[in-house]
């Protein structure tokens, strides 16, 4: 349905998107993920036809819309801000795109109850946006996004003013409602988890470039990149040097890891980065893979532990487990080989 190509852009001298390609398809949540000040909501914009490229073309359905303005363009963009008027009620709010549109009364009497319905805030039609809460609000600037029926949505940032608690609730509800719309989805946000729970496919944008797009599992599983990695929380890194390539075998100061990986760009006494993921430890009594650790800290997280080891040398690794351990407690942590990451430099050997 969207394809955009070869889009650049320069911000103060610098460059902040650099030849920038994807296509969101009809039905599909698609997720630009990335730190804060990347360029994604200058994308978001240009798409939108509210700011200009410097290079590149915005397709709808195979039609060059590079040119056309904002409002032909028929996007709905909810903004970081919610934008939200303060003088009008939600249902004048929620009715402000449709009046742009100039739809009838009944029209947009019924588009504006809809789009309410849909974002569960029925019975809200006549409060002042200024008495709601933030998750309230939120609801709102989606709704009145909604309610034009857009044929491509946008959302930048939609949960970032929110706290942690309200953020998970509504990732819940705006991913069912996402799940049941007619249309492409365009989601931004710089929150992992937030993108993982959203998203079909997933857009990492990083220093102006996509330097990675995949479905989420496949994304936080093969990360192409040691940054990589580290943005979407594996900090358990090691690194070490090659003794053998098939198996692949690395030594660390912590003993040596076999891993799974079996490519041919590695070779002997190569010095390598090692990523031992959170979910790859266990304790067992193995004498391969395994790292003497002590207890040091236990957090509960709802669907498990995460478990903070103290090593020899005093590096911390954390790992995820169904069952508590104790504190001071001294194990032995065996890592799982398939579940190992090695890095050639910065990038995945894998």
């Amino acid at each position: 349905m969207l394809e955009v190509t070869h889009i650049s852009k320069h911000y103060d001298n610098q460059l902040l998107l650099d030849d920038i390609s994807f296509q969101v398809a009809q039905e599909e949540t698609v997720c630009l993920l990335g730190p804060s000040g990347g360029g994604k909501s200058t994308l978001l914009r240009i798409i939108a036809g509210l700011e200009e490229m410097e290079g590149g073309q915005v397709f709808w359905q195979g039609e060059d819309i590079t040119e056309v303005p904002a409002h032909a363009r028929q996007f709905g963009l909810m903004f970081q801000d919610y934008a939200l008027f303060p003088h009008m009620t939600v249902s004048q709010n929620v009715a402000f795109g449709l009046r742009m549109q100039q739809a009838d009364q009944k029209t947009i009497k019924d588009r504006v109850s809809e789009s309410l319905e849909l974002v569960n805030m029925t019975g809200f039609a006549n409060r002042r946006v200024t008495d709601l809460s933030g998750g309230e609000q939120q609801r709102v600037a989606l709704a009145r996004a909604l309610a034009p029926r857009p044929k491509l949505l946008m959302l930048d940032e939609p949960l970032g003013a929110l706290d942690r608690a309200l953020r998970e609730q509504l990732n819940a509800d705006l991913r069912q409602l996402l799940n049941r719309l007619d249309m492409p989805v365009i989601y931004v946000t710089h929150d992992q988890e937030e993108a993982f729970a959203i998203a079909d496919w997933i857009l990492i944008l990083h220093e102006g470039k996509i330097i990675q797009a995949g479905k989420p599992q496949e994304v936080y599983h093969q990360p192409v990149s040691l940054w990589l990695a580290s943005f979407l929380g594996q900090k358990n890194q090691i690194k070490g040097k090659i003794i053998s390539i098939k198996p692949l075998q690395v030594k660390t100061d912590y003993g040596t890891f076999e891993c799974g990986y079996q490519g041919s760009d590695l070779k002997l006494d190569q010095n390598v980065t090692l990523v031992l993921p959170p979910s790859a430890a266990e304790t067992c009594q193995s004498e391969k893979n395994v790292i003497r650790a002590i207890v040091v800290d236990v957090l509960f997280r709802g669907d498990g532990f995460m478990i903070d080891f103290r090593l020899q040398d005093e590096k911390v690794l954390t790992y995820h487990f169904d069952q508590s351990l104790q504190i001071g407690q001294e194990i032995n942590l065996f890592i799982k080989p398939q579940s190992i990451l090695c890095f050639n430099g910065e990038h995945y050997a894998g």
